[in-house]
């Protein structure tokens, strides 16, 4: 058997991988990367890209199905049709565009990658069943980025065909007549809206009591309406029982079971960290519940094993994982570097789009006594008018002694744009009277989060 030595050795060549060894390389670290799919991981592959790109198609499509809307500003179109086969392969190119990239970059980084699956033997070494046979890698450094993967229901198991994961349904080539979602988190409000924009009747079945669980109401009332408005029939508080004959079986609230039509259902109730496979279970590592233990330097509990992104748990969002990457690579070529958890954005993208910086007005003030809360709603935006998508509001929370911001929330249609300046103002310790006193450019609906500071300031200029 074939063996490489190595400074830094990567499972898992997704976000938080691919990131860590492009760093690494930079850094002058000698780097292998062993992926067993695709380098780029689910996010690129199956998710975040692909998801966008289907999410963009939907609304240009509903945009054009909405003559009163067209009508209003002047436009008058003839009908449209949509071939969604031709539709998925412009997602593919997006795809295979940037897949294409990643590898670039890698190997401008001079990262030996290699195509395969890995085996852990201990913190030192590792098998990589790669294309090429079987190697033995030794390494200074473990890196741990085996990400997370689609979790099924007990009671519908995913079949490829009728029941489907994420993964699945970004790859229909025919969009289904019915859908039922089972699980109203953002995979399931995302795709159940795009779904329905692209034609399918759509039913979205929610165990816990309202949509959108991790989001107060204030944010998620404007999705359930829109929701509404594309005819999309939402039951909370209910359970999926069964799948068959295009037909899903739901327990209601009540206790009271029916049947809801379903050409297709999609399973979107989360997703669980990729421990199993790689053997993760040769290392004595501290486990936290299903989720590798790391410290705020992605330290594992054994010496020179690091892990990142959704394999040490929530939140499982990209750019985590690519942050947590990056700066392990810096401390392993000696840089000083510690992860801040609190600025980390999250982004429902739903119409209107959801983004939620720090602390909810509720934990800020249970976590730093009293606060001050200023919100200002899209509807007295001028650049949300002009857009024709006035719903949805900016919310910012600082504390009300020193005016330091603790959260920014927003929703509103393209409010993720928004999400860069929400965190910035929490990564460098902002108070309101930065914010405030930011010239902030009109019209845009940036102008927003500028108001916004200055009505918890007390001193409203718009509303």
């Amino acid at each position: 058997m074939n063996e490489l030595r190595c400074k830094v050795l990567i499972i898992g060549g997704g976000p938080g991988g691919y990131v860590a060894a492009i760093r690494a390389g930079e850094l002058g670290l000698d780097t292998v990367l062993v992926e067993d799919g695709q380098f780029g991981g689910a996010c690129l592959h199956v998710g975040c890209i692909p998801s966008k790109a289907i999410i963009h198609a939907a609304d240009a499509a509903h945009a054009l199905a909405q003559p009163l809307a067209l009508n209003a500003i002047g436009l008058s179109l003839g009908a449209s049709s949509l071939d969604f086969a031709k539709t998925i392969a412009w997602k593919d190119a997006i795809v295979a565009r940037l897949a294409t990239g990643v590898g670039a970059l890698l190997k401008k980084a001079g990262v030996r990658s290699l195509k395969g699956r890995a085996t852990i033997v201990d913190g030192k070494s590792a098998i990589a069943h790669a294309d090429t046979g079987d190697q033995r890698i030794v390494c200074e450094h473990l890196l741990i980025a085996t990400g997370s993967e689609p979790m099924a229901l007990e009671a519908l198991p995913f079949d490829g065909e009728d029941v489907l994961s994420s993964t699945e349904a970004l790859a229909l080539t025919k969009v289904p007549e019915t859908l039922a979602v089972v699980g109203a988190g953002y995979i399931g409000m995302e795709l159940g809206m795009a779904f329905a924009k692209l034609g399918a009747k759509v039913t979205i079945v929610e165990a816990l009591p309202k949509i959108l669980p991790l989001y107060d109401e204030e944010l998620t009332q404007p999705v359930a309406r829109r929701a509404a408005d594309l005819g999309i029939w939402t039951t909370v508080g209910a359970k999926a029982l069964s799948f068959a004959k295009g037909a899903l079986k739901v327990a209601g609230a009540d206790g009271v079971e029916k049947t809801v039509a379903a050409e297709k259902v999609l399973v979107a109730v989360g997703r669980r960290a990729r421990t199993v496979g790689f053997g993760l279970d040769s290392l004595d590592l501290t486990m936290a519940g299903p989720f590798i233990r790391i410290d705020d330097k992605c330290a594992t509990s054994m010496r020179n094993v690091w892990a990142v992104g959704d394999v040490t748990g929530e939140p499982m969002l990209a750019h985590r994982a690519m942050a947590q990457g990056e700066m392990v690579a810096e401390i392993i070529a000696g840089e000083r570097r510690a992860f801040d958890h609190r600025a980390i954005p999250a982004i429902c993208f739903t119409d209107p789009e959801i983004v939620s910086v720090g602390l909810s007005p509720k934990a800020a003030k249970a976590g730093h006594g009293e606060v001050v809360v200023g919100l200002f709603p899209f509807r007295a935006n001028g650049r949300a008018m002009t857009k024709q998508a006035d719903e949805g509001l900016v919310r910012i929370t600082a504390r009300a002694d020193n005016h330091v911001v603790l959260g920014v929330h927003a929703v509103g249609s393209g409010v993720s744009e928004l999400s860069s300046a929400f965190t910035l103002a929490l990564e460098m310790g902002a108070r309101l009277e930065d914010v405030a006193g930011t010239i902030h450019a009109h019209p845009t609906e940036s102008e927003a989060f500028h108001e916004a500071a200055l009505k918890a300031l007390g001193k409203p200029l718009h509303i």
